[in-house]
């Protein structure tokens, strides 16, 4: 599947080597699936977006990441025109569409919930836009047919959305959403009414009808698993602002801000101070242990950093080579073949380990070690931006 090329105008820091959205159109002659330029959205005297610019490639999967009142959701309302920009321009496959109406902009968009019509069949509903588009009944027949294969529920159009399970109603929905197939699909928290195996499922299935698809499709969620599993790239917005754009691999590896880190997997941040340069940097944490970071670029001594280490960097038990932590266990969660540990460092410190279960797990009170790589961390500057 094509990779999705994005970036941001935001004055916010963005992921390293993020292309600005000048860039991204200059690459060869393919237009842009999706492009934002400079979005602001307002509500009276309230800024919901500002200078939002985003460029998406056909075919990738975009993700929209961020926590509820972000904008995120507005973002992606704006673009299916249910939601009006204060200023900027939305560009579809070159042409401007802020300006369109609604049902003029080809837009398949599937809710949080599902947004059938509960006194139609299965039929009816998929067939509802192809209807609306003076599709000939042999092609609307032919095209709904495809559309719930797809979505594996053949042979259900004479059911009511009464009679299907919740996953079913809102696989139906998937369908109606692409059966004309329409330039963008956007999908508006579609898993988040779903119990957590039916979630699970459904991500793999929504993923794999958009590859075979070719749609490009947008989606909005505040679930970070959701994100990571299902995204080409990741979009992650706070207070109407993008903090981070890039691959799954490079939000979660690689934070931008504390934000960033904090938001997408609890990271542990440690404050601290550089203590010694050269090699390595030591950095003497305000829990009065000492730690050698891996630091991108020279830094002073004397400087504030903070140490960003996710839990699963973590290991229990001394690590040749590793710096060594020493706390005692303040809560210990069993999870199968892991456990999560909440440690006591020191200094009114508390960090949390992600390890498998070596033996047995530690329990609440115990003394316990952990290590973790130079090379496994991020530094951020005192103002909780990547130092790189």
């Amino acid at each position: 599947m094509p990779d999705s090329r994005v970036s941001s105008s935001a004055p916010r820091p963005v992921s390293a080597g993020a292309p600005s959205p000048t860039a991204v159109s200059g690459m060869g002659a393919e237009k842009p699936a999706v492009e934002f330029r400079d979005i602001d959205i307002a509500y009276g005297k309230f800024v919901a977006v500002r200078d939002f610019s985003l460029s998406i490639r056909k075919g990738s999967f975009v993700t929209l990441l961020g926590p509820s009142g972000c904008g995120k959701t507005t973002i992606l309302r704006s673009i299916a025109g249910l939601v009006d920009i204060s200023g900027g321009q939305i560009m579809i496959d070159g042409r401007r569409v802020d300006d369109v109406p609604i049902y003029k902009r080809n837009i398949g968009l599937v809710f949080q919930s599902y947004a059938l019509f509960p006194h139609k069949t299965v039929f009816d509903n998929v067939a509802f836009g192809l209807k609306y588009r003076n599709v000939p009944k042999p092609e609307i027949a032919r095209k709904v047919g495809q559309a719930l294969d797809m979505v594996r529920l053949p042979g259900s159009e004479k059911k009511l959305p009464s009679q299907l399970s919740g996953g079913q109603q809102q696989r139906i929905a998937l369908a109606r959403a692409i059966v004309f197939e329409p330039q963008v699909l956007l999908l508006d928290e579609p898993l988040s009414a779903l119990d957590a195996n039916m979630r699970e499922e459904m991500r793999v299935e929504i993923k794999k009808i958009q590859k075979a698809t070719g749609i490009t499709a947008i989606f909005v969620t505040h679930d970070q698993e959701e994100a990571l599993s299902m995204s080409d790239r990741i979009v992650v917005m706070n207070a109407g602002s993008v903090e981070q754009i890039g691959t799954p691999e490079e939000v979660y590896e690689r934070p931008a801000t504390a934000f960033v880190a904090d938001f997408l997997g609890k990271a542990n941040m440690l404050a601290g101070m550089v203590s010694k340069t050269g090699g390595q940097t030591a950095v003497t944490l305000a829990a009065g242990q000492t730690v050698n970071v891996t630091s991108p670029r020279p830094l002073a001594q004397g400087s504030k950093v903070i140490v960003v280490v996710r839990p699963q960097k973590l290991s229990v038990g001394a690590v040749a080579g590793a710096n060594r932590l020493s706390g005692r266990v303040v809560s210990a969660s069993y999870l199968g073949g892991s456990a999560i540990y909440e440690i006591d460092i020191g200094g009114g410190t508390n960090i949390r380990a992600n390890a498998p279960i070596n033996g047995r797990v530690v329990r609440e009170g115990e003394a316990i070690e952990v290590g973790f790589d130079p090379g496994g961390c991020v530094l951020l500057d005192e103002s909780g931006r990547r130092i790189s």
